[in-house]
């Protein structure tokens, strides 16, 4: 059935393991069956991830965040334990894979025009919500962000916080804010810089900054500025530019909010920005810190960004059939 035997001992009651869809550096994922029959992809976290204290906490983050919210672009959990030898996550199984599949298969390119438009709004719409729970995600990009046909979901939420708690920053080098590298508290500006540069990935074939290592990534986030977005789109609605182009403002106060922006992408596709279905507000969050992860390093070398991220550019993706 799998050739994981270590994870099948701590195999959740009424699970079916079917395969192993992907190993990361803290969880091992299967694609399973449920109580109810439903696939799902369980995430299981490693005996090393359990026996460190912050691998833990983060990975308990994940559960407890992820079973809390509803809405129809953030990742839905339906089960899971944050704690102890019996942990686990079982989330909605998405055999389509992520955004970062869908660029890395088409060669560079940019995705269609309508498409990008529509999953941009989707993304904004998943910000606006988190934000106005008081939650900050801390790691958008590709790799977290799954597709079900064209419809997009914001998932892994082991970084993300509620500002009220409080909690370090963190990020992906190629998709973090400037406030974040100079070692900053990150915040819901924070996030919208994030989606901004996986804007101008999605609309144009290639991110705003980039850089060999994590010193070159600072000085491009920090000291450049992206091409406008015109240069490269034409077709793109003059106000979603703008606005794009403010996402990546260097000051957090000169971005607009999520908010903003799901209601300007909403508007260009010629949608009626009326209220998504979500969930109440999910209850405050116990004082038992977790999930807060090391401040940013300071500069200094450090592998290639894309070693970071796999080869290629692209990590393991939990939520693919292995073929």
């Amino acid at each position: 059935m799998t050739s994981a035997h270590s994870s099948t001992d701590r195999t959740p009651p009424g699970y079916r393991l079917l395969q192993v869809l992907g190993r990361g550096q803290t969880s091992l994922v299967h694609l399973a069956r449920d109580p109810q029959g439903r696939e799902v992809a369980l995430k299981v976290p490693l005996e090393g991830t359990l026996r460190q204290q912050e691998a833990a906490e983060r990975f308990a983050n994940e559960v407890r965040l992820t079973l809390q919210f509803r809405h129809p672009q953030v990742i839905r959990g339906y089960a899971g334990s944050p704690f102890g030898g019996q942990a686990y996550l079982a989330l909605r199984y998405y055999p389509e894979g992520t955004l970062a599949d869908a660029l890395a298969g088409r060669g560079g390119a940019a995705l269609p025009l309508p498409l990008a438009l529509r999953l941009l709004a989707q993304l904004a719409s998943a910000l606006a919500y988190l934000h106005g729970l008081g939650v900050v995600h801390q790691d958008v990009k590709p790799h977290n962000i799954y597709l079900d046909g064209e419809r997009a979901a914001l998932g892994d939420l082991g970084s993300a916080y509620f500002t009220a708690q409080g909690g370090r920053a963190s990020g992906s080098p190629f998709y973090m804010a400037p406030e974040i590298y100079r070692g900053d508290a990150s915040s819901p500006a924070s996030d919208v810089y994030s989606l901004g540069v996986l804007a101008y990935e999605v609309l144009t074939g290639t991110r705003p900054f980039g850089g060999d290592t994590y010193e070159d990534l600072m000085a491009a986030h920090l000291n450049r500025f992206a091409p406008p977005l015109a240069a490269h789109g034409p077709a793109l609605p003059r106000p979603v530019a703008r606005l794009l182009e403010l996402s990546l403002a260097k000051r957090p106060g000169d971005r607009p909010t999520a908010e903003t922006l799901r209601g300007a992408l909403r508007t260009a596709l010629g949608e009626e920005a009326e209220e998504e279905a979500a969930s109440p507000a999910p209850e405050a969050p116990a004082p038992r810190p977790i999930g807060r992860h090391a401040p940013t390093p300071p500069p200094a070398p450090a592998p290639s960004p894309s070693a970071q991220e796999g080869t290629g550019g692209r990590r393991w993706n939990p939520f693919r059939r292995r073929k």
